[in-house]
């Protein structure tokens, strides 16, 4: 019986060969760090420390004071050397805390493991979520306290921890599987305790993972409502409306949320953090890094602590064995190009890739010639080639009456387009537009 899957999709080289069996080494950081205080979909934090100063690993130094947001921890102890404005991944300047770190890497003497965790109420348990500042470790970085509250109305019946992992070269979510499944199924316990009455939990691993897939197996033997589901490798698989649809059949409307059709999903990494939340009563204070690309000289899947330097990483894979012309944060497809390497591992750093001048060459447009290859791909069923148009004449209103807004960015277009058109980054460029339009009518 063939793996489920989505409609459509694209099937790009998967490039994890380089790191996929290599386990999860700790890396320290030499340099300063920095913490900005944005690192989540929501309202930015508040710094809660000033120059001079003395934090330690776990202390909040960034409060969420909107419900829509999450805390920031310091992931070393130290000095505050600054609270200015910082250079982010993202490429915009925010307000960052800059700790000086003292190498001793004292721990707040608040944090501590729980007993009788089984005790805990779910109101409790959504409280050290939040607390904890756990976000969306998958890359969206939406605060994962706020999705672990749906609507009264909203009667989840299947939780789906995504172990997907699709983007090509990407294998820390891959080596957490293999390595930490036990505190993933325990993880995915806590949040089953959340919704009571006979919810399902589905662990999904595309299939090109088999070492996770039987590891995760054999750790949920005997549990009741849990499964671990292997389903099609396929890009995005990992996106949350395919996902839905691989695992139960359900289309989530346009411009609604997983639990108008009773799902709850979240990035196996994130399921971790709540364990590590829950269970030790740490914060998030790190994440795994996949460093690869044909630019790096070893690569690596790092365990490394938020605020640590780019330039930390490169030196902790070896280095650049050449040049490299372009360094992504992130996967291929959805990764974000950096500028300078002068920035921080935040919370939603999944890999950082570098690549020479002949594997990141991107050939110049070239006429579209209505092969309709971009349509055949895209996963939520729009017409690239039209909504590209739209955005190149600025007709935003067409671009919104398309559909445009459903787009996932998830590149697939642009990656089957025989004429290298720029069909991702129009969609980009005229979601922002649309946005801003909406929020200037707004106001």
């Amino acid at each position: 019986m063939p793996f489920p899957t989505f409609k459509k999709g694209a099937h790009p080289p998967h490039r994890k060969s380089a790191t996929e069996c290599k386990p999860i080494e700790s890396l320290l950081p030499t340099r300063e760090l920095v913490y900005p205080m944005v690192q989540h979909i929501g309202a930015p934090c508040v710094p809660l420390v000033k120059r001079g100063d003395r934090v330690l690993v776990g202390q909040k130094i960034g409060e969420a004071e909107a419900f829509v947001s999450a805390p920031i921890h310091a992931s070393v102890s130290g000095t505050v050397r600054d609270v200015a404005p910082r250079l982010a991944i993202s490429g915009n300047l925010e307000l960052a805390v800059v700790v000086e770190n003292d190498g001793l890497y004292e721990q707040d003497p608040s944090i501590h493991p729980r007993d009788n965790v089984s005790l805990l109420d779910p109101g409790e348990i959504r409280r050290i979520v939040r607390e904890a500042g756990i976000v969306g470790m998958g890359g969206a970085c939406f605060p994962t306290a706020v999705k672990l509250s749906p609507p009264p109305d909203k009667v989840i019946r299947h939780v789906i921890v995504n172990g997907a992992e699709c983007e090509p070269y990407l294998t820390c979510d891959d080596r957490l599987m293999v390595e930490e499944a036990d505190h993933i199924l325990e993880g995915l316990r806590i949040v089953l305790s959340l919704f009571p009455g006979g919810v399902k939990g589905h662990i999904a691993v595309e299939d090109n993972k088999p070492e996770a897939i039987e590891t995760l197996r054999r750790v949920t033997t005997g549990q009741a409502h849990i499964e671990v589901f292997p389903v099609r490798t396929k890009y995005p698989q990992g996106a949350e409306k395919m996902m839905i649809y691989s695992l139960t059949g359900q289309e989530v409307p346009c411009g609604g949320l997983p639990a108008d059709v009773g799902c709850l999903m979240l990035n196996v990494r994130t399921v971790h953090q709540i364990w590590n939340a829950v269970v030790l009563g740490r914060p998030v204070t790190d994440r795994i890094v996949t460093v690869s690309g044909n630019a790096i000289r070893e690569p690596k899947n790092l365990h490394v602590r938020l605020g640590t330097s780019v330039l930390d990483l490169v030196d902790g894979a070896g280095g650049f064995r050449a040049e490299p012309a372009k360094v992504l944060a992130g996967g291929p497809l959805m990764g974000v190009a950096l500028s300078t390497l002068d920035v921080p591992v935040v919370k939603g750093t999944s890999g950082l890739l570098a690549f020479t001048e002949g594997a990141a060459m991107t050939p110049p447009e070239s006429a579209c010639i209505r092969c309709g290859k971009c349509v055949e791909v895209c996963p939520m069923g729009l017409l690239p080639f039209a909504l590209n148009a739209a955005v190149i004449r600025r007709d935003y209103d067409a671009f919104e009456a398309q559909g445009g807004m459903n787009c996932l960015e998830c590149g697939c277009c642009a990656y089957a387009c025989p004429s290298k058109r720029h069909l991702t980054q129009a969609c980009r460029d005229g979601k922002r537009t649309v946005a801003a339009r909406r929020r200037k009518g707004a106001a």
